[in-house]
């Protein structure tokens, strides 16, 4: 039974909860629509004494993400948030955070990109920093995003990972809907969430080098050492989730199916449309189709045993994705789920396709039609097929 105090609640304001739970140190951030209610109310917490934080209010997200490298180096537990054009704005900064090993956790209130300007949600955000080395989750719905963020901090802080954590809530679809959850006892958070006990904090007593020059000698050893590091940090991420349903009731897992047991037809979904598209596989299974569901909460490093495991029995795999690749034929999830499979005995026919871009509504009759229509054109397809748009 899940434990906590059921609330009603703003998505932006349970990830602002979850910070407060974590005793958080630092927050560092530059208000951008749609992640502003977060780092607002973080503010107002700390100013009204509810939260014993440093909150640093930048000019810039490249500042506030050159804030969060500077006060994770001296081991303060630092938390930030963005969205769309802001998280672009702070790109170059995200690689020195993996790279240096700086364990900061960042919600990301998912957003179109411009140009044209849109404030509304989308992945195109996404899929321009999945390569930045940041252990990457998505929530699923107002519940998923409060208990994911203290546990990012979990795994972030691990001495066995160091890395930092991406929690992404689809902007305006998760960030701004209230709904019923349950808001986390201290207690239970303490016991899960240890001190954060970052092992070469920065100090004038004891000067180390970070970030130091690196010549074509050294180079590719620490970009290799850094990956095997990521890929190990799996270890660290599946142990959170175990103990985290040990504590609080919910168990997560990389990779979550739904009536997909016997299912022919799986449709591949990330993030809070996955609900949506839940209701489509319910109305067909009621159909006698044999159709299911696959949503991945773990997308970077990408859970790929687990994905293959998942969908080892489909014949037909639907993929639905909030971006596009320009120049490629498939959408970037599409084309991680075709790399998945290449090689792999039995491999399922793929179909790609693209829609809710800039925050357009995607309703669960168009679910149903992509469930269709991928099952006749999986395997001949050569491109994806754009869902909703006016020619």
């Amino acid at each position: 039974m899940a434990k906590g105090k059921r609330v009603g609640m703003e998505g932006s304001i349970a990830i602002a909860e979850a910070v407060k739970l974590a005793d958080t140190d630092v927050v560092a951030a530059y208000p951008i629509t749609p992640q502003t209610h977060i780092v607002e109310s973080l503010a107002e917490m700390v100013a009204n004494g509810e939260l014993d934080a440093e909150y640093i209010p930048v000019e810039s997200e490249h500042s506030a993400m050159s804030a969060c490298l500077g006060s994770s180096a001296v081991g303060a537990r630092t938390f930030t948030a963005t969205a769309g054009q802001g998280l672009e704005l702070m790109h170059e900064a995200l690689y020195i955070a993996a790279s240096s090993r700086l364990p900061i956790v960042m919600a990301v209130a998912n957003r179109a990109l411009s140009a044209p300007l849109s404030v509304w949600g989308d992945h195109s955000d996404v899929m321009a920093v999945r390569e930045t080395g940041w252990i990457q989750v998505f929530a699923e719905n107002g519940q998923e995003a409060h208990d994911l963020t203290f546990w990012a901090f979990r795994v972030a802080e691990d001495p066995e990972v160091l890395f930092p954590v991406m929690v992404h809530v689809d902007g305006f679809n998760l960030s701004h809907v209230t709904e019923p959850l349950f808001l986390r006892d201290k207690a239970d958070v303490d016991k899960f969430l240890p001190p954060n006990k970052y092992p070469t904090p920065l100090h004038p007593d004891k000067p180390v080098t970070m970030g130091a020059f690196g010549p074509p000698a050294i180079y590719t050893e620490t970009k290799k050492a850094q990956d095997v590091a990521f890929m190990k940090s799996k270890k660290t991420i599946l142990k959170g989730f175990k103990e985290f349903a040990k504590i609080f009731g919910p168990t997560y897992s990389p990779i979550e199916t739904y009536q997909a047991e016997d299912a022919d037809t799986l449709l591949i979904t990330m993030g809070s449309l996955s609900e949506t598209a839940s209701v489509a596989i319910d109305t067909m299974r009621k159909a006698g189709k044999k159709v299911g569901q696959l949503k991945i909460r773990l997308w970077r490093p990408f859970p790929l045993d687990e994905f293959r495991k998942a969908v080892s029995n489909a014949k037909t795999l639907i993929v639905f994705d909030r971006a596009l690749a320009f120049g490629g034929q498939v959408g970037p999830v599409c084309s991680e789920v075709k790399s998945a499979l290449y090689g792999e005995a039995n491999m399922p026919k793929v179909a790609s396709f693209i829609g809710g871009l800039g925050g357009r509504d995607v309703t669960a009759k168009e679910f149903e039609y992509m469930i269709t229509q991928g099952m006749k054109v999986a395997g001949k397809q050569t491109e994806y097929e754009m869902i909703g748009v006016r020619e």
